[in-house]
């Protein structure tokens, strides 16, 4: 049932809309089952709705299959092949399996049983169609979706079509074209949807967005590849960590999950932040500048050195880049809002043992973390209080938080004249209460 030859596959976006998680992931498995079988991958761009399709949504899709590592061998435009439609329709229209009425062309379909072995999900069988007749080319001179993808698939020799398991009720469709067009119909696979963790079509609210708005939570290509890796597959061993080029040693089309797969933020959280803490440190701060700066959110002439030490921070604490981006923002500037959570810290007035801890601290020139732990504890055993009251308070007039990272090495990558200002600034707070 397959064309014979050389392994070739295609995925075929529509540039009517950003890439979506789930194109995204029937793209991967397409770009793995050629690469795995040395074959091609074609990629077609399905842009026959001249209103709705659109450059930037084509520029983004492109991008961003490149972002996530995929390249591909061939690239064809529907738009670009309204000739060829034609052409195959007025043949169909002379052999009666089609005809012309009121500009459009319809197809007659030849009704009769089709049985496919799918890849994926073994037999599937076919008795009837919804309608015995189709529109294959519009009255505006555009092609139908079957129609136009059938005569793509031949031309060009896609030998088998890995693609979501909504297009399944096309699939007989598609076979009774092929035949009456004098093709052999290529192997199919049909990949089941990802499903929301309620076990219902995805939404907004559960991960149905755009690969560029991943990209923008600050999400990393290898993380994101890896998870929509795990989204129906699995390389087997209870391995959950697999780079692209693992993979595709590994990949094999039967093997992917006949039901759907359950979209986790908390899986694909711990996958990222995974591979954030197994970055190279310098990998890691470039990573962390280049995505700041794009947020803009780094000050006029920051100090690279200084950058480093931030990432330092929170190499092992960060999920998402933007999770960082709102976490790290007191390292970069000084004015900023203490959090209300962190407000209910602050409702207990510390000004006394604060400001004697001020003048312990203003002493020590080597602002180092292990001076400083040393110093807090001396204070805290001098005062007779338990370390967390000062621990606590002091994080807050740093940080403008309740949690952060260590306490100690944030204030020796804040530097001496910071930390001490933040903390005139918390006793400021507390006499601007009384």
């Amino acid at each position: 049932m397959n064309n014979q030859g050389l392994t070739r596959v295609r995925f075929a976006p529509s540039p009517t809309g950003y890439l979506h998680i789930g194109g995204a992931r029937t793209s991967l498995f397409n770009w793995l089952y050629a690469r795995k079988a040395g074959g091609k991958f074609i990629l077609r761009i399905e842009d026959t709705d001249r209103e709705r399709s659109k450059q930037e949504y084509l520029e983004e899709i492109l991008e961003s299959l490149k972002w996530l590592g995929m390249d591909w061998d061939e690239i064809y435009y529907q738009s670009h092949r309204f000739d060829s439609y034609r052409e195959f329709a007025d043949k169909l229209v002379k052999e009666e399996k089609a005809y012309l009425h009121e500009g459009a062309v319809f197809f007659k379909y030849n009704l009769k049983r089709i049985e496919i072995n799918d890849l994926i999900r073994g037999k599937i069988v076919f008795t009837e169609l919804p309608k015995p007749e189709e529109v294959i080319i519009k009255s505006d001179g555009s092609p139908t979706y079957n129609f136009s993808c059938c005569i793509d698939d031949a031309l060009m020799k896609i030998s088998c079509v890995i693609r979501g398991e909504d297009h399944i009720s096309n699939t007989p469709k598609q076979i009774l074209m092929y035949e009456a067009l004098g093709f052999s119909p290529p192997e199919f696979a049909h990949v089941p949807l990802i499903l929301s963790p309620d076990g219902g079509r995805m939404s907004k609210r559960f991960g149905a967005t755009s690969i560029r708005e991943y990209r923008e939570m600050g999400y990393l290509p290898q993380a994101l590849v890896n998870y929509l890796l795990l989204l129906g597959w699995s390389p087997g061993k209870n391995q959950e960590i697999i780079s692209l080029e693992e993979a595709k040693s590994l990949f094999e089309i039967k093997d992917v999950n006949k039901t759907g797969a359950i979209f986790s933020f908390d899986k694909l959280n711990w996958l990222n932040g995974d591979y954030i803490r197994r970055m190279d440190f310098k990998d890691f701060s470039r990573l962390i500048e280049d995505y700041l700066h794009q947020k803009k959110a780094l000050p006029q002439g920051f100090d690279h050195r200084y950058l480093e030490k931030v990432a330092g921070l929170f190499k092992e604490r960060t999920v998402t880049l933007s999770q960082l981006l709102e976490v790290s923002k007191f390292c970069f500037y000084e004015e900023f809002a203490y959090e209300p959570q962190a407000l209910k810290i602050l409702e207990v007035d510390a000004s006394k043992e604060i400001d004697f801890l001020l003048k312990r601290l203003e002493p020590i020139n080597d602002f180092t973390k292990e001076n400083l732990e040393k110093e807090f504890r001396l204070t805290a055993e001098k005062l007779e209080l338990k370390l967390k009251a000062l621990i606590h308070p002091v994080r807050v007039a740093l940080m403008g938080r309740k949690d952060g990272p260590g306490l100690f090495e944030t204030m020796e990558v804040l530097g001496k004249e910071r930390a001490v200002s933040r903390l005139k600034r918390l006793l400021g707070y507390w006499e601007n209460r009384r």
